[in-house]
């Protein structure tokens, strides 16, 4: 038997916690359902052997063509275990298809397709298996599959968009690092005994003395840079630090807006998709909040997670802080009161979405000549620390 810490909320939306023991996490998940709970995370504390199960890495890219063919299948009339007989055969990801012939067997043990996918978190996370979930139970499954492949489909766009428009800004910043390192290894000591008779000026002194520091300690460097970063990696580990970081990045000038329209379109598209596909609302808040990838969000999701459970506005929480425009909130406030929040929230993705591909747009336009202006201007510091000291000696020279 294993041991499982579970986190589940029960039929009145209140939040509860408890350990229990079952054979699998599907039976921790079943037992938590005969209990009226719907289970939000489950983790299990250790086997009777000490072993886990083996953890498996999908694309979203392929998990997305996944969901898309398993509803193709499914709305011709194709019974699920055929289905993913049929996907394993043509599947050609070999990690996918050795985890569909996993989710095959637990499937013809007669576990529903959700329990089959449980087991498998960093997979299937909790906002898929909710919406799985809810399509098993209310006989939509097709549609979810298919709502699902739409929605990973978005997100890599988005990501694609972002990461494509990042390559170039890196290439920069790399490519000047290089340049600067390689001039200080190898080509400022060249200049070391021409000019050691010669009066030399600060900037010269400091490229020197820069050289000097690369060449003799570049293991200390190298040693402190890796610290530096292990030190800094692991005091982002903490909610507060996160929360004070993402508040800086918020006020970059255009960079701010796009990280907070990025934020604004996952929260949006995730509440969204779910409530469309029969989430309860407080389930999708409650998944929403640790998907958004903003800790600033999530705290306003929390709030609204309480306000809803009050019986008051969705609405109310989201207008503090100034993290949402206000054509958003007038647009959410009028989607509760025709009772078409599902829609309107999938609506204001695509709207935001657009506004945040010219954020990004917007973004690299500025990165690119800021770091062009700071390679220039490393480059002209090293120009001029070298020529000072040469123009010095040319109109002592000529003065005599």
């Amino acid at each position: 038997m294993t041991q499982f810490t579970y986190t589940a909320m029960t039929e009145a939306g209140q939040r509860v916690t408890g350990a229990l023991e079952a054979e699998s996490e599907a039976a921790a998940m079943r037992a938590l359902e005969d209990k009226r709970l719907f289970p939000v995370t489950v983790q299990g504390n250790g086997t009777a052997d000490g072993g886990k199960p083996a953890k498996r890495k999908v694309r979203s890219r392929d998990l997305g063509m996944l969901y898309g063919q398993l509803a193709d299948l499914l709305g011709s009339g194709v019974p699920l275990l055929r289905a993913l007989d049929s996907l394993i055969r043509s599947t050609p990801a070999p990690a996918l298809r050795e985890l569909l012939k996993e989710i095959r067997a637990a499937v013809s043990e007669g576990k529903t397709l959700t329990d089959a996918l449980r087991p498998y978190p960093e997979v299937f996370p909790t906002l898929h298996l909710a919406m799985i979930q809810a399509g098993e139970r209310a006989a939509f499954l097709e549609d979810v599959l298919r709502n699902l492949s739409g929605f990973l489909e978005r997100f890599e766009e988005l990501r694609s968009k972002v990461m494509g428009a990042l390559i170039y800004p890196a290439l920069l910043s790399i490519l000047g690092s290089l340049v600067m390192v390689g001039a200080l290894v190898f080509f400022v000591p060249r200049f070391e005994p021409l000019l050691a008779a010669a009066k030399k000026p600060l900037p010269t002194e400091i490229l020197f003395g820069a050289s000097k520091l690369v060449r003799g300690y570049w293991w200390l460097l190298l040693l402190g840079g890796a610290g530096g970063g292990f030190f800094l990696w692991l005091n982002l580990q903490t909610e507060a630090a996160r929360r004070k970081v993402e508040s800086w990045q918020l006020k970059i000038p255009v960079v701010g807006e796009a990280l907070r329209l990025l934020a604004i379109t996952r929260f949006c598209r995730i509440l969204g998709t779910m409530l469309a596909n029969g989430v309860p609302l407080l389930t999708a808040l409650k998944i929403a909040q640790n998907a958004t990838g903003s800790t600033i969000l999530a705290d306003r999701i929390a709030e609204c997670t309480e306000s809803v459970r009050d019986g008051k506005r969705l609405s109310e929480p989201l207008a503090k802080g100034g993290f949402f425009p206000d054509q958003i909130l007038a647009m959410i406030t009028v989607a509760e009161e025709s009772n078409k929040l599902d829609k309107v929230l999938v609506q204001i993705s695509d709207t935001v979405e657009r506004r945040t591909n010219r954020s990004v747009d917007q973004a690299v336009r500025l990165i690119e000549p800021l770091i062009l202006c700071v390679v220039a201007a490393g480059i002209g510091f090293l120009a001029l620390g070298l020529l000072l000291p040469i123009f010095t000696m040319a109109s002592s020279l000529g003065s005599k």
